[in-house]
């Protein structure tokens, strides 16, 4: 019993490390992506991308074909061993669509068909009567016979007998769906008169008569779909000397005009001259070709229809929101190409100047917690500051003894004040009630500033109206791959779109790593707030609200360490992307208020909604059209489209690194980045999304630091330090 109780205790929390690998979070974007894959594919597969088989079998002799089916009438029974010819009597024409329904001309061909009461036999393929029921349903309601032309309208005579029994059950499943009933008629693909039936064909009629089938091929062949004009139309389509006949037409497969206005005189004109126009079993003097379908197999029907039509729905949503992605990422790069050229010449003129040289002291506030491996080099760094600066390390509860490095160090005009464990946001704020200065830039604690970066940082001060300003953060740690494609990020997505918000006066983010405030801008609105994961968010949209202006400044540079693997990754986008979603939904009433409120309200919310949030989350579709294009449809051009989309990008960001003077060589992989670090990207947008809507509490995730950034030495651009660590982790 004891070993028992022991190996089911120990099962449990197996179990439970399952469920806690697979979180609701994690397991809900999987579906969506599962779901969306399984729309794409139905899509591809009722519209002929997927499976279809285009090929059309050459002549072949007819020796092994019998002289009753040769020479005998275009309705074939080859049912129960038959071999038998069947022909339309005299004055009943049996008129037959083929290739239906079409939205466009099927409404067209029934509404002349029941202006002049006549019936027809539509030869509907399952492709079209999956897409459009209603039209089944309505021939059906008005008296037609609906016949089967396969699934995917392929060449039987080069399928094998599976994908022959495939086509017909599928063909028969969206009739049922559609109209709720099963048909015996059956006309194969690429048929014409029982004449040319040959070695090829013959067996598979044979097949299709023993699975209960009658086949139905003409003997009167309108040639319609050559459209050679509406007389001819009718002169092919008159059988001589009051002869009975199949008559062969299309409603679907390009423009029927010319079919639909010769029915419309067809039809009273051979009316006049005796003949009727029958269904093909009221013409043969036969049982109806229709059975009704009850029970699952029209449940099964049913949902087959519902799937489709939810394919379609869904899909062309999907293509509707390409297009809107499509026009809105190239929209923002020629906006972030035009404005962040706007602002680098602004703002590197000779003759510009914010106001008066900025150069009374201002106080730094670090907020550290467990920064044990980089809070030297942070220091260092700020020490060689060419700024008059005090330097508060706020400790936030380290437990590693992060306080003490700072205290031994026994610098001048560095403090360090302790507290116990309660976040960066009231870390910042006791840092803020002890600062010094008006002026207070802030910092992280595993970032390196250069010499002149608080120097540049403060300078926009010199306008009365700025209240804040962004810094210029780059990646430290970009010699792995992982700190290469966040390097491009930071360069392409992030400091171009500060220029670029600049100059619309909406900007949304002060970076965390290097940023500088006014107390007096800061005290109104309540200091840093905790309301949010992403209180460098939070706290600018309210400077914004209350009339401060935030400014970029590009030569205040600061190196942060980025994190190292895709776990970390994830924990700190996870968060940004759900703290952003939080300050906007936080300062949404912007959008109704006047004043500078509402200007920041009516253009900066809607610009981050859009741009932050929205546009990234619909930005895989061009990835799924991508892959969806290649595999099933135009590969060649899909690639060239693709190709496209990656040159702008390409240009973007090369531009992007010429404004930052970075070095072209690590654009090498932005390609890879487009593949894999985006789709990341997405991912944790997708779950930061379902946190929001499902109510999910998001806690504070602490990255594992390195200490690998090194402290900038004379202006020379920080690189890793020498040291290692055994908390270095590979690239995941």
């Amino acid at each position: 019993m004891a070993s028992r109780s022991h190996r089911r205790g120990a099962a449990r929390p197996a179990r439970g490390a399952l469920r806690r690998r697979l979180p609701l979070r994690l397991l809900l974007p999987l579906l969506v992506l599962v779901a969306l894959a399984a729309m794409l594919m139905l899509r591809g597969y009722v519209h002929s991308e997927i499976l279809a088989d285009h090929r059309v079998g050459k002549p072949a002799p007819t020796d092994r074909v019998p002289k009753e089916i040769l020479e005998g009438g275009p309705v074939i029974d080859a049912r129960a061993g038959r071999t038998e010819g069947l022909s339309v009597p005299d004055h009943r024409l049996v008129l037959t669509f083929d290739d239906g329904p079409d939205p466009v001309w099927t409404p067209k061909v029934l509404d002349v068909l029941k202006k002049h009461d006549a019936h027809a036999v539509f030869f509907v393929t399952g492709t079209m009567a999956s897409r459009y029921p209603d039209l089944v349903e309505r021939m059906v309601d008005e008296g037609h016979e609906i016949g089967l032309h396969t699934f995917n309208h392929p060449d039987l005579s080069l399928q094998s007998k599976k994908r022959i029994d495939w086509e017909l059950s599928q063909n028969q499943l969206a009739i049922t769906g559609a109209a709720g009933i099963r048909t015996s008629l059956f006309r194969p693909p690429y048929s014409s008169f029982s004449a040319a039936m040959d070695n090829e064909t013959w067996p598979v009629t044979q097949y299709i008569g023993s699975r209960g089938y009658l086949t139905v091929v003409n003997n009167t062949d309108s040639e319609d779909w050559k459209r050679p004009g509406v007389d001819e139309i009718i002169r092919r389509a008159t059988p001589e000397d009051g002869e009975g006949a199949i008559v062969l037409m299309h409603d679907s497969g390009g423009d029927r005009s010319q079919t639909v206005a010769a029915l419309d005189r067809f039809l009273p004109d051979l009316k006049e001259r005796g003949y009727t126009f029958d269904n093909l079993t009221e013409a043969l003097g036969a049982p109806s070709a229709h059975s009704p379908v009850t029970g699952a197999d029209l449940w099964k029907g049913k949902a087959w229809i519902f799937l489709v039509q939810a394919s379609e729905k869904i899909t062309g949503v999907l293509v509707v929101g390409l297009a809107i992605i499509g026009t809105l990422v190239i929209a923002r790069f020629v906006l972030m190409l035009l404005l962040s050229g706007a602002h680098a010449r602004r703002v590197r003129r000779r003759d510009f100047r914010w106001g008066p040289p900025v150069t009374e002291p201002v106080t730094v506030l670090v907020p550290a917690y467990n920064e044990a491996k980089c809070i030297e080099n942070t220091v260092n760094s700020l020490m060689a500051s060419d700024h008059p600066i005090e330097i508060l390390v706020i400790d936030d509860g380290s437990t590693d003894g992060t306080a003490r490095i700072v205290e031994s160090m026994g610098l001048p005009n560095v403090r360090v004040i302790r507290q116990l464990n309660a976040g960066k946001p009231a870390a910042l704020n006791r840092g803020l009630a002890n600062a010094r200065h008006d002026i207070v830039v802030m910092m992280d604690g595993d970032t390196v500033f250069e010499p002149s970066t608080v120097r540049e940082l403060v300078q926009p001060f010199g306008d009365p109206g700025v209240g804040a300003v962004a810094g210029n953060a780059k990646v430290g740690n970009k010699d792995s791959l992982i700190g290469a494609w966040q390097h491009i990020e930071y360069v392409m997505g992030f400091n171009l779109d500060r220029r670029m918000y600049d100059v619309l006066r909406c900007m949304p983010t002060i970076p965390g790593a290097v940023g500088a405030f006014r107390r007096s801008a800061l005290e109104p609105i309540g200091g840093m707030s905790d309301d949010t994961l992403a209180e460098d968010t939070d706290v600018t949209m309210a400077l914004h609200r209350a009339g401060w202006r935030v400014v970029y400044a590009e030569n205040a540079r600061a190196w942060t360490e980025a994190p190292e693997t895709v776990q970390q990754l994830w924990s700190q986008r996870y968060r940004w992307s759900y703290g952003t979603m939080q300050a906007i939904w936080k300062h949404r009433r912007a959008v109704v208020e006047k004043g500078p409120s509402g200007r920041f309200g009516r253009v900066g919310l809607p610009f981050v909604s859009l741009f932050m949030i929205v546009a990234p989350l619909l930005a895989p579709l061009i990835d799924v059209f991508l892959l969806y294009g290649i595999v099933f449809g135009p590969t060649q051009k899909t690639i060239v489209a693709w190709l496209g989309v990656l040159a702008i990008q390409a240009v973007c960001a090369a531009y992007a690194f010429r404004l930052d003077r970075e070095r072209m060589t690590h654009l090498i992989s932005l390609p890879l980045q487009q593949i894999l670090y985006r789709q990341l990207m997405y991912v944790v947008l997708l779950q930061s999304w379902i946190t929001a809507l499902t109510g999910g509490r998001l806690r504070w995730q602490k990255l594992r630091r390195t200490g690998v950034v090194g402290a900038p030495v004379a202006g020379a651009v920080p690189g890793r330090h020498d040291r290692r660590s055994d908390d270095r982790r590979p690239v995941a």
